[in-house]
């Protein structure tokens, strides 16, 4: 299997994320992933409400989907608290992170002391060790605040930028330049897809790259204005919003899906019982396929 021989970089948030890196565990310690850090809804909107933090619960999904679904630690980082009490539906992983973050001298030392306890190989590294929001303008000039609103707006928003900017740490950089594949996506586009793409110094390492950056579409329509789009009008905007594009390849089922932009290879990605879902198994051959077609051809 060629994708064993290289180096993976994988970027996003969400179960989308948390997918692919399961997908490519096998990897080991040659597989990273990159997380969205912007989330502001449930257990990670109440922390990050009451607390300067990173938003923890894309990273603590990549961190159980990772780990040994029957070990004592993975069963205790899903597990959430009912009630109406101040634990109500806070999930004790966020928790534990977030104390943890107290504890260490940054967030990367709080993943990594979780990673060796759940013996996770795969590196993870959050988007910015800095708190940092989405923020999405309307065409006339209004704004709106958090991911939450973001995935609310009834038309596409015409920018997105992060309040504060942040940088992102010399591991993301180091990972992204060492990469012969970088996967962005499935997820959200706006909310899972993006938000690492505007941390200037991510999106200028990726338009840097020498590996291939392949973009997975989603199997089904997502809940965002992002889901009215055709691939080359989000090809076009990421490049309004980034300054470059900064993908090579796309890899889709969807047959109607063409691009005057980018190279595209049609596959079969939804699983059989769970057809929202990408299959394992069909995602490798795809991603297989994808870097032995295009991966050679000048960008």
């Amino acid at each position: 299997m060629q994708l064993r021989k290289l180096n993976i970089v994988a970027i996003g948030g969400g179960h989308g994320l948390g997918r692919v890196l399961l997908t490519l565990s096998f990897m080991g310690n040659k597989l990273t992933g990159i997380v969205t850090t912007t989330d502001n809804g449930g257990s990670t909107g109440r922390l990050r409400k009451r607390n300067s933090t990173i938003a923890w619960g894309d990273l603590r999904n990549c961190l159980t989907q990772l780990a040994d679904k029957n070990a004592i630690g993975s069963q205790l980082f899903d597990f959430r608290f009912e009630g109406e009490d101040d634990l109500g539906g806070h999930n004790l992983g966020n928790l534990i992170l977030y104390a943890l973050e107290n504890l260490q001298s940054s967030p990367l030392d709080s993943i990594n002391l979780v990673r060796r306890i759940l013996r996770v190989k795969t590196q993870l590294l959050p988007m910015s060790e800095t708190p940092t929001d989405l923020m999405a303008f309307y065409p006339e000039g209004r704004c709106r605040l958090g991911e939450l609103s973001v995935d609310d707006m009834p038309i596409m928003p015409k920018n997105l930028m992060l309040a504060p900017l942040v940088k992102a740490s010399p591991s993301c950089l180091e990972a992204i330049r060492n990469a012969d594949l970088i996967i962005l996506g499935p997820g959200s586009f706006l909310t899972s897809v993006i938000p690492p793409l505007l941390v200037r110094d991510i999106s200028n390492a990726i338009i840097e790259r020498k590996g291939h950056c392949v973009f997975i579409d989603n199997i089904v329509p997502e809940q965002s204005p992002a889901a009215s789009l055709t691939l080359d009008e989000k090809l076009n905007w990421i490049e309004d919003n980034v300054g470059s594009l900064p993908i090579d390849s796309v890899i889709t089922q969807d047959l109607q899906v063409n691009s005057e932009r980018v190279n595209i290879l049609h596959q079969d990605l939804a699983h059989n019982t769970v057809p929202h879902h990408h299959d394992k198994e069909k995602l490798i051959n795809a991603l297989e396929n994808c870097f032995t077609k295009f991966s050679n051809l000048e960008k």
